[in-house]
């Protein structure tokens, strides 16, 4: 007898704990300050804090707005699925969109970064001296993820977590050693004096840092795999949060009053701050957190010899989360028929979306020999200086990085304000604060203050992004505007309406999602909000 009919569909296995949620962020965002630092350092010298600053007070914004977001619809998906909710398929996405955008980036970056801090012991790795090698090393990362990832093989939450925790120590012992040792108040202000950077610079540094908050939505979509995610998610979330900024500002402060152990020289002989190394030498900037700790007193001899592997190690599992989020947000969009149904396609043997997997990686690669092609090649350099002003590879990767991350929270901001007005009756167990109350359509709404502090600034952050960046205004746009023509073919093809939203039934789905999520008492809460609102409906109209 065929059971097929009613055999159910599988579901993801929610088996992700609090630290397995907390370290499934970490190990996307921590990494971020091991790239971000040198490149902040090399534009914004003298006021690299206060563009950390500025980017920190916009990723906390971020932060609340996932949190409240991810604990309310737990699924997968992330900002896609929130914008889509909120304002519809379209923004959905150029959401979910730009998102690819950052997580094919993310597989490169970070696959060269790493590299980079391989070359601290390992010299013949340095981009500028043997740029065909760090090349080819970076290429067989990237195909050997995109292998791995097709098979079956993927991070485990196990093994994110032990990385984690050792990353959060180290970088916690450097920071003590540092400031205890080897940090002078007075260093500090002199430099922000001195050094302080032209309106430019600092538009250009504050839009680079921005790269360095990069990565919670991670938390958000594993939201679907966590254990009483409305409960869990915003624990995990607001520790993530407070640990990265801590980070991040106690970072850039320690390196601009760093008193060297070492004394640095430049190549006539003049004694240079630590921070100086970053802007003179473009191979430094992708391996600063691993350069600051070698100069920190005592501790710094043993931090040289280990902080370059768990930084290798700790990047090249972000570069994994790109190939492996890639291909669950295409998933996720082919889900909503927002991309063709071939993403949603499952391979037999592996039970893995190859095809999803295989295309992105592919798109990575571009964007690699893409960003390599100055170092390879010197004609194609000449064009990089005329056109580009310059920029090296791991500023054009690190361009479309805040480009994709800029536009997406900007739209994550307006779904959050859209779903706060479309959809009161949700029980939010996590509500970022400062809102005013108001009455929309008949219900009761907290207007959120913070959705539009946060949105103001990440858009600061992307005008100063397409402002200062001349490769990331050019191909950041390009990269919306292909995807908003396959997306227009791909609706008119299925005869689904083009500007506007397919029929959704949030109600159902709403109640579905709490149901599979375990959230019983918040389910019970969503059904008696709806009846309440329906009863209050029907006494209006009689």
């Amino acid at each position: 007898m065929s059971t097929s009919s009613s055999t159910p569909k599988p579901e993801l296995r929610r088996s992700v704990t609090p630290w397995g949620s907390f370290s499934w962020g970490y190990s996307d965002v921590g990494a971020d300050i091991f790239v971000g630092l040198g490149l902040v350092l090399a534009w914004a010298a003298g006021a690299s804090n206060v563009a950390f600053l500025f980017a920190g007070v916009v990723y906390v914004c971020i932060g609340l707005a996932y949190t409240e977001l991810a604990a309310t619809y737990p699924v997968a998906g992330g900002g896609q699925y929130f914008v889509m909710r909120g304002l519809g398929d379209i923004f959905g996405f150029i959401a979910g969109w730009a998102v690819l955008l950052d997580f094919t980036i993310d597989v490169t970056l970070f696959a060269w970064t790493s590299v980079d801090y391989t070359s601290q012991l390992a010299p013949a790795l340095v981009n500028s001296v043997h740029p065909w090698l760090h090349f080819i090393v970076v290429l067989g990362l990237v195909i050997g993820l995109c292998l791995l990832n097709v098979v079956g093989v993927r991070e485990s939450t196990a093994f994110n977590g032990v990385v984690s925790a050792l990353d959060v120590i180290s970088e916690t012992c450097i920071l003590c050693f540092g400031f205890l040792f080897a940090f002078r108040p007075q260093l500090l202000i002199h430099t922000m004096q001195l050094h302080w950077p032209s309106t430019y610079e600092l538009m250009l540094g504050t839009s680079l840092a921005i790269i360095s908050f990069v990565g919670l939505e991670s938390i958000s979509q594993a939201a679907q795999e966590t254990q009483r995610p409305a409960s869990i998610i915003p624990r995990t979330s607001v520790a993530l949060i407070l640990t990265i900024l801590i980070f991040a500002l106690a970072y850039s402060n320690l390196a601009l009053g760093l008193q060297p152990w070492h004394p640095i020289t430049d190549s006539a002989g003049h004694p240079m701050q630590f921070w100086q190394i970053f802007p003179q030498n473009s191979d430094n900037q992708g391996k600063a957190v691993a350069l600051l700790a070698a100069q920190v007193p005592y501790y710094g001899a043993f931090a040289a010899l280990y902080v370059p592997v768990l930084g290798a190690v700790l990047l090249l599992i972000s570069s994994n989360s790109g190939v492996f989020g890639s291909s669950r947000i295409a998933y996720a969009m082919s889900s909503s028929n927002l991309l063709p149904s071939l993403f949603q396609r499952v391979n037999r043997a592996y039970r893995t979306p190859a095809i999803s997997i295989v295309f992105f990686s592919a798109i990575a690669l571009i964007e690699l020999g893409f960003a390599a092609a100055p170092a390879l090649f010197p004609g194609v350099s000449s064009l990089y200086v005329r056109f580009f002003h310059g920029e090296n590879g791991l500023e054009f990767l690190a361009d479309l990085y805040a480009f994709g991350a800029a536009t997406s929270y900007s739209f994550v901001f307006l779904g959050l304000i859209g779903l706060r007005l479309m959809d009161p009756l949700s029980p939010r167990k996590f509500k970022i604060p400062f809102n005013i109350p108001m009455r929309f359509r008949g219900e009761r709404v907290d207007f959120p203050v913070v959705a539009v502090i946060g949105f103001l600034g990440i858009f600061s952050i992307l005008l100063f992004t397409l402002r200062t960046h001349a490769l990331g205004r050019i191909f950041g746009p390009t990269w919306l505007l292909l995807g908003l023509i396959a997306y227009l073919f791909y609706r008119r093809h299925r005869r689904l309406p083009l500007l506007r939203s397919q029929k959704h039934d949030w109600r159902n789905e709403q109640t579905e999602i709490l149901r599979r999520a375990g959230e019983l008492e918040l389910m019970d809460e969503y059904l008696s909000n709806l009846r309440a609102s329906d009863e209050r409906r029907a006494a209006g109209r009689s």
